[in-house]
């Protein structure tokens, strides 16, 4: 075992307690672009909308577009938490 490198430790109900960062390898090459990706392209989805009079991407749903859009945004912002 390298000197850096700590066991987990038990608490004091024999649980065993990982230690913050313990599995923390680097994200794929793939993460970075596809999570930007997701947020650009939400960003997008609502400006299309907008810009459109409120008609496009996806005529005949309206408001959902906006729905939509957030959602696809919303998917790069909740890759921001694994990102390492």
């Amino acid at each position: 075992m390298a000197r850096s490198e700590k066991p987990a430790r038990r608490s004091g109900d024999d649980e065993l307690v990982e230690r913050p960062g313990a599995d923390a390898s680097p994200n794929p090459v793939w993460f970075k672009p596809v999570m930007i990706g997701f947020m650009l392209l939400g960003l997008v989805w609502i400006l299309v909308f907008y810009l459109s009079g409120m008609q496009f991407p996806i005529p005949g749903i309206e408001g959902w577009n906006l729905v939509i859009g957030f959602g696809i945004a919303f998917i790069g912002f909740l890759m921001t938490t694994r990102w390492r």
